[in-house]
């Protein structure tokens, strides 16, 4: 059986409506950002108030009776974009309206089409709606078939959290290894038409990476600003786009490069396929700016893989710095660990003493008995 669908509401958006000129054409209003996580991803889907309450009437209308958590009321003299209180009760009430319907055995809100379109869910097959990460058609995943964040606030309302950010970058660095792999295919391709093939799928793939730099470094700022990333997670995260971007900007070198060698003509002669060596052992054969060295490569990690000699050296810099806090932590404990033993100490002396004071009084009470017991025997 597929795993229940995990939804939250973790944050809310303030969009104003813009036309091709970035001018305003309508009145703010709220959007909340729906978090999906499922076994291998997470995506976020922005909804208004508005279509909330239309999903609870088609949902109440087709299953007959109502969801079991109720939908928070609207309000008629207070606007979620003015108050801050409003946005934040309406969001936990929405949270828990859905989580009601994801979450319990009971189905049947769940199994309907409108739910799955409200998600931006595929269509189920068979009618499963409670797991999505099992079910599959045609030997595709459901979740596989999930579509991708298109829109940049829906974009930027996943880089602007932690785990949704790493799916984001995730997804980021698959585009990149797939414009990689197109451009090698157009580089050995021995057809004009697979060779076009090719380089249009590099091309999208990196269009589409080249979409999701931007958000995730806003994302990482906001994070940053709201204290929700640590200062070494930021800086590790930040050299991991650096490297991508720069990745990135190789990559749109080689296609450039591949297209103009298309476009002088033909694809066989000695000179042209020196040059298209030379390009793949710079470009492609290198996935981040001039590595290190100076001796040995040092095993890579999953926190240096990305991260070029200048990262690498700010990221030893900052263990380094980590590693003196903590021996100063464990300094103050050992001190405050040493001043606990003198303590318990003196008070153990203390009570050894109060003890030999109880033994004399002891012994002398013994000899004034011993002497009562001959009195009374000489009685």
């Amino acid at each position: 059986m597929a795993p229940p669908l995990e939804i939250s509401i973790p944050t809310t958006s303030l969009h104003t409506p813009t036309d091709n000129n970035s001018n305003p054409t309508g009145k703010p209003y709220t959007l909340y950002n729906i978090t999906l996580r499922l076994p291998l991803r997470s995506f976020v889907v922005q909804k208004r108030y508005s279509e909330f309450a239309a999903l609870h009437e088609t949902l109440t209308r087709l299953v007959g009776a109502p969801p079991p958590a109720p939908l928070p009321p609207k309000s008629w003299f207070r606007s979620t974009v003015s108050s801050p209180e409003l946005t934040e009760q309406r969001r936990a009430g929405l949270e828990r309206y859905l989580r009601a319907i994801a979450e319990p055995p009971d189905r049947r809100w769940r199994d309907t089409p409108a739910w799955r379109a409200f998600l931006n869910l595929p269509p189920s097959a068979g009618g499963g709606g409670g797991g999505v990460g099992s079910s599959s058609v045609s030997g595709f995943s459901v979740e596989g078939r999930i579509p991708a964040i298109g829109l940049r606030d829906a974009n930027l309302a996943a880089a602007s959290d932690p785990a949704t950010w790493v799916d984001l970058n995730k997804e980021m660095k698959t585009e990149l290894s797939a414009a990689r792999a197109a451009l090698a295919r157009k580089e050995h391709a021995t057809s004009d038409p697979e060779a076009r093939e090719a380089e249009a799928q590099a091309r999208k793939a990196l269009i589409k990476a080249g979409s999701l730099m931007g958000p995730l470094e806003e994302g990482l700022r906001v994070m940053k600003e709201s204290g929700r990333l640590g200062g070494g997670e930021f800086t590790r995260r930040r050299d991991a786009v650096e490297a991508a971007k720069y990745e990135k900007g190789l990559l749109d070198q080689l296609a450039a490069s591949l297209a103009a060698r298309g476009l002088s003509g033909g694809g066989g002669d000695a000179g042209r396929g020196e040059q298209g060596e030379s390009d793949k052992a710079k470009l492609i054969g290198s996935r981040r700016p001039a590595g290190r060295t100076l001796g040995a490569p040092p095993p890579e990690t999953e926190e240096t893989r990305e991260l070029d000699n200048e990262g690498l050296l700010r990221r030893q810099k900052l263990v380094v710095e980590e590693q003196d806090e903590r021996v100063n932590l464990l300094g103050a404990a050992v001190r405050k660990l040493h001043q606990l033993g003198t303590a318990i100490e003196g008070e153990v002396a203390h009570q050894n003493s109060l003890l030999d004071q109880a033994n004399d009084a002891a012994d002398s009470l013994h000899r004034k008995l011993g002497v009562a017991n001959r009195r009374v025997k000489n009685l």
